[in-house]
């Protein structure tokens, strides 16, 4: 009888159940091709399936399986035989990439993969299993595993720009997630299957519920029939094809509905499998799965909405194994966590550093959901925060995955950007390039009903101090002020309220979200019941804040971050029309964060001096189309994307990885010592030093957790970090508990000592 070759080592508690490795390869090549038949890939999933632990057959592999040899290469023979025999290169990268990441894809690093390049020098200092490829696959048939090649591979030569990386991404996708399954029920159990959508009921209730809110809220007449009529032309649109859209609707006009409605509508009607809501700030996440839950889980259950999002981005993404709490909760933790990790879920609300970066990632953790997208549908709410310098490179991505994986994207916002400017651009790295189909017409009279609020532009070079803004606020009774730095929310702040402090609020991400909800519920409060309420924020409440004010104050900035803050005045049309009052601070100083953010407000500033303030209509969609296009001649987003351009067309991916980040390094995440907060604060600060920190510790601090930008040497802020350790390992990177309570401030939330430039700059 020949000797048995196996892939694991027994489970825990059952010595005897070795996991075969013909088993293992069978499974996972048929669970791999079921998941790229999503998308046309189903020979090559299944082909990558079978040869992806081909060298587990090696005696060094099965002699590491008991103790008995370490280092050992057991993925780079059946890669090296997908590229030589069958010619199928992206299930060679997929294969050589299923532990460590996907490698890059040049002629020169295939070429590596060679056995005798591989036994000579190799480049992880591993051994080969069995330098004897041939050997190898003897064995793998006379194990019974049948191989077959794909009647065409996905793609035919090394993948060149955005398709073809994409392409090589989804077949990664489902080997991984394959991978991983078949792994786990072999070491724990099966995996219970996701929910399906249900398109057609889940549209009943949102329909239901639209009709329900539009008869009840107290907007006016004009608002409720702005709402009707955009819900209208979302279902009127939803038996367009499968492909990319826009979507510009103005603020308060129930686009978050209409365009739920539209999902899933148009996902009914091409028989989709699953809606993905992207939206940029955990805030509007929080409000977006809220309205989810609300809607869906007493009628399809706990597993239909899925939240997934992390503080970290796609950098550290940690499993929820542990969480203090009964049987059933830790298995209802555990259930949530395995849908995370491969977005099983019919309905997912996830933020768009975790959408976006997963797109472009090369490691198996982030990249495993991605055969999940294919056949959905995807709204990208506020689109208009995409940065500049990855507009490109992500419209090309989303472009391809209309094109090939059936997936209909939605970008949405009041202020759509003019990505079709991008158009010539786009097509060097994907040659269809980007032009989306809009759902509701621009020039429609969707801006011109809500138009609620006129907008007060500033005098050429005038300038308003902190006091004049503060005084002005005090005799309104009821304002907000936005301001384009922290420093400056904080400042005005302390104007308006002169040491007294009732009826004053500050918004900022200076607050921890435990402390920015509290004072978002007192404002909204006060402003229901009209109270004295003067709110001096930051950008964080322009994007998805439900706040209404009768009066709206913005330092100058972006014409989108202006058209924004607009939305937060008048949201409801309670009022005939109301007014924002734009105007240039009179401070010290930077006026604006640098980069992209200050060269926007520099296009806004040269339109309204080369035109004139008649022409800075924010209700008029042409006004932003003449903007973006000013703003795109100036930022030149391609070159801005010069480097990532580049690692793009060398097919290097990790490269790519490495370079496409929404939010740039170097912040960390600290616990902060919110007075509000402190049974909390001290149950995760005491949790933190005896087990150290884990993925349910971080989702239990997020509450308090405040970013900030990494402090140098000489930053004075460093002294009051005490970094903290992940359990069972070394200090964590990214995680500090901020100790000193009394620099947490009741109003402004933490205020470094003086000279500190982590979280003022």
């Amino acid at each position: 009888m020949p000797t048995p070759h196996y892939a694991h080592t027994p489970p825990e508690g059952d010595p005897g159940r070795w996991h075969l490795l013909s088993d293992h390869l069978n499974a996972v090549a048929e669970m791999a091709g079921g998941f790229g038949a999503a998308f046309g890939g189903e020979g090559e999933a299944r082909l990558a399936g079978h040869l992806h632990d081909l060298g587990k057959y090696g005696a060094l592999f099965q002699d590491r399986l008991r103790g008995l040899a370490g280092g050992i290469d057991h993925w780079s023979a059946g890669a090296w035989i997908a590229l030589t025999r069958y010619r199928c290169v992206a299930a060679a990268l997929a294969i050589q990439g299923h532990h460590s990441g996907l490698p890059a894809a040049d002629k020169g690093s295939l070429s590596c993969l060679k056995p005798e390049a591989l036994s000579g020098s190799h480049p992880q200092g591993l051994r080969l299993s069995d330098a004897d490829y041939g050997r190898l696959m003897e064995s793998l048939a006379g194990d019974g595993v049948a191989v077959e090649a794909p009647a065409s591979p996905m793609i035919a030569q090394p993948p060149h720009g955005a398709s073809g990386m994409l392409d090589v991404r989804m077949l990664y996708s489902a080997l991984v997630d394959a991978d991983f399954l078949d792994t786990e029920a072999h070491f724990r159990a099966p995996r219970i299957p996701g929910v399906p959508l249900r398109a057609s009921e889940a549209l009943d209730v949102v329909r239901r519920r639209t009709t329900l809110l539009n008869a009840s809220t107290g907007g006016s007449p004009e608002m409720q029939a702005v709402r009707r009529e955009l819900w209208d032309i979302c279902q009127a649109r939803a038996g367009l094809p499968v492909g990319s859209y826009t979507l510009a609707a103005p603020t308060g006009a129930g686009k978050t509905l209409a365009l739920l409605g539209f999902a899933l509508a148009h996902a009914a009607r091409h028989g989709l499998r699953r809606v993905i809501l992207v939206a940029p700030y955990l805030s509007i996440i929080d409000q977006t799965a809220a309205t989810c839950h609300d809607l869906f889980d007493a009628l399809f259950g706990p597993d239909y909405v899925l939240e997934h999002h992390s503080l970290a981005g796609t950098r550290t993404e940690a499993a929820d194994a542990e969480a203090d709490e009964s049987p059933a909760g830790r298995a209802a933790r555990m259930r949530q966590a395995q849908l995370c990790e491969a977005w099983d879920a019919p309905l997912v609300v996830t933020t768009s550093v975790q959408f976006l970066e997963s797109l472009f990632a090369n490691r198996p953790g982030a990249g495993r959901k991605l055969h999940r997208i294919a056949d959905s549908v995807v709204v990208f709410d506020e689109v208009q925060t995409l940065p500049v310098h990855l507009a490109v490179p992500t419209l090309a991505a989303l472009s391809r995955l209309a094109e090939r994986f059936s997936v209909t994207t939605v970008l949405s916002t009041a202020t759509q950007p003019a990505f079709g400017h991008l158009d010539e651009h786009v097509r060097k790295l994907k040659s269809a390039g980007w032009a989306p189909t809009e759902i509701a017409r621009r020039d429609a009279s969707l801006f011109g009903k809500l138009k609620r609020v006129r907008v007060r532009w500033p005098a050429t070079d005038e300038r308003m101090t902190w006091q004049a803004v503060a005084s002005e606020m005090r005799g309104d009774g009821q304002a907000v002020c936005i301001t384009n730095l922290k420093r400056h929310a904080a400042e005005l702040a302390e104007a308006i309220g002169g040491g007294h402090t009732d009826g004053v609020f500050h918004l900022s991400t200076s607050m921890c979200p435990a402390h920015r909800e509290a004072v978002l519920a007192e404002v909204r409060r006060r402003l229901e019941g009209n109270a004295r309420c003067l709110l001096a924020a930051t950008q964080c409440v322009e994007a998805g804040v439900d706040l209404s004010f009768p009066v709206g104050y913005r330092a100058f900035g972006p014409l989108e971050a202006i058209a924004q803050a607009a939305g937060r005045v008048n949201r409801h049309g309670k009022i005939e029309q109301s007014e924002l009052i734009v105007f240039r601070p009179d401070v010290e100083g930077a006026l604006y964060p640098p980069g992209a953010y200050c060269q926007a407000a520099a296009v806004t500033e040269y339109l309204l001096r080369s035109r004139g303030a008649g022409w800075m209509d924010i209700d008029n969609p042409g006004t932003f189309d003449a903007y973006y296009r000013e703003l795109y001649s100036i930022a030149r987003p391609a070159e801005l994307a010069g480097e990532l351009t580049n690692a793009i067309l060398a097919a290097d991916f990790p490269e790519v990885s490495r370079l496409y980040r929404l939010i740039p390094g170097g912040s960390v995440n600290v616990l902060a010592p919110y007075r509000h907060g402190m049974a909390l604060y001290d149950e995760l600060v005491l949790e933190a030093d005896n087990r150290g920190i884990s993925g349910s510790w971080m989702r239990k601090a997020r509450p308090l957790t405040i970013s900030l930008f990494r402090p140098g040497p000489s930053d004075p802020v460093g002294a009051y970090l005490r970094p903290v350790r992940v359990a069972g390992r070394v200090d964590a990177a990214d995680w500090f508990i901020y100790w000193q309570q009394e620099h947490y401030h009741d109003l402004l939330g933490l205020v470094p000592p003086a000279g500190a430039a982590a979280l003022f700059a």
